[in-house]
């Protein structure tokens, strides 16, 4: 291999490494009492930008399972959608993910 290809090899895994650091953490959503599958449905709509399947799939992983990761992705994209959910009065929180 010449340099330059080795080079454009080390970018890549450059990339690979800064998109798995940027994606270390995730949205969840929590079951609870209060809120219905609609507005759960309608605000995972709206604020993570789900499909209408997308949302309702998340809705039934926060019912029966109590918890799902409805969206992955760095803390500063995530931040903001969580704070939407918390206003809507739906409980959410960022978490880092599990390092492998």
């Amino acid at each position: 291999m010449d340099s330059k290809t080795k080079r454009g090899h080390q970018d890549d895994q450059d990339i690979l490494v800064l998109n798995e650091e940027s994606a270390a953490w995730q949205l969840i959503v929590w079951n609870d009492d209060v809120n219905t599958f609609d507005w759960v449905i309608k605000s995972l709509v709206e604020i993570c930008h789900h499909t209408v399947e997308q949302a309702e799939q998340c809705a039934l992983f926060v019912h029966f399972k109590g918890k799902c990761a409805v969206k992955h992705g760095d803390f500063d994209t995530l931040r903001p959608m969580c704070e939407a959910l918390l206003d809507r009065g739906i409980t959410a929180t960022v978490e880092e993910m599990a390092k492998v």
